[in-house]
């Protein structure tokens, strides 16, 4: 990616550009415009509005706000996908998110800061394996769709995710819970290796991200796209691998299994890609 194309995407994160705005400048314009002229048609949104079960009233003012956003999304995944034909390359589509503006979903689920924390200093470990995943040893849970909680931790059969706004109820001490006994934080950009070494020994590692192009995730090893140092949004890097052409690590998001590969993305390693090692936390229990 050039640095034209790097600069032009940060105003387009800042909101100062438009997709289209960048895609003029970046001279892909015309190729969008080619692969887009029967593409966000009105049967195309009603496709989209019955598979995700999108129930606004037929030409409200909702109706045309939401089909305008569904358009606008179709041109973003054009200018995404033409960025890179790099077969392993991430791929950007229509999803649960293609009827909202950049603004909504921001505002939605891209609201995770991230704290300055101390750069990692150690060693790498040797030795390591060249694929591991924690989902194998049964030590991550399912996927959901969830905000974040402040409260104690409990078992899962004691305080079901159910997917609506409730009522937090808080439990007495007589319930069991998970005593966070330490935890460690670091900045391990430009130490990816070592980060490696401290998922395979310490467990699945909590790190903040930049996911601002996450929108429109369908699938693929994500290698751009996104910047490091600009925080937004919390996940949870269950395994990495390193046998094929791109290495990358796994990491599981918290917007539903209809998302990415099933809940999951995969991020290149190296180069901090999506700011993936900034701020890498590891909970003892």
């Amino acid at each position: 990616m050039t640095g034209v194309t790097l600069f032009l995407m940060f105003l387009l994160n800042l909101g100062i550009l438009t997709f289209p705005d960048v895609a003029r400048c970046s001279g892909v314009w015309k190729t969008i415009r080619k692969s887009n002229c029967s593409a966000g048609t009105d049967v195309d949104f009603e496709s989209f509005r019955e598979q995700f079960h999108r129930n606004y009233k037929l030409h409200s003012d909702c109706y045309h706000r939401r089909r305008s956003y569904f358009k606008n999304s179709i041109k973003r995944h054009a200018y995404l996908n033409s960025l890179s034909t790099d077969k392993d390359s991430a791929k950007y589509g229509i999803n649960q998110f293609s009827d909202l503006s950049i603004h909504e979903f921001r505002e939605l689920y891209l609201t995770a800061t991230a704290e300055t924390v101390p750069p990692y200093s150690g060693l790498k470990t040797e030795g390591l394996p060249a694929k591991f995943d924690w989902r194998v040893k049964a030590a991550v849970g399912s996927v959901q769709n969830q905000q974040a909680t402040r409260v104690k931790l409990v078992k899962q059969s004691e305080y079901p995710y159910k997917a609506e706004t409730g009522i937090c109820h808080l439990f007495s001490q007589s319930h069991d819970g998970v005593l966070v006994k330490d935890f460690a934080a670091h900045d391990y950009s430009g130490h990816e290796e070592a980060m490696m070494g401290r998922l395979v020994e310490w467990g699945p590692l909590a790190v903040t991200v930049d996911a601002i192009s996450w929108q429109d995730y369908l699938g693929g090893i994500m290698q751009h796209h996104c910047s490091c140092h600009h925080a937004n949004h919390a996940v949870l890097v269950t395994g990495y691998d390193t046998t094929g052409d791109v290495p990358y690590w796994i990491v599981q998001n918290s917007w539903g299994t209809s998302w990415g590969n099933e809940g999951y993305v995969y991020i290149k390693m190296g180069g901090n890609v999506c700011g993936i090692a900034d701020s890498v936390t590891a909970v003892f229990l």
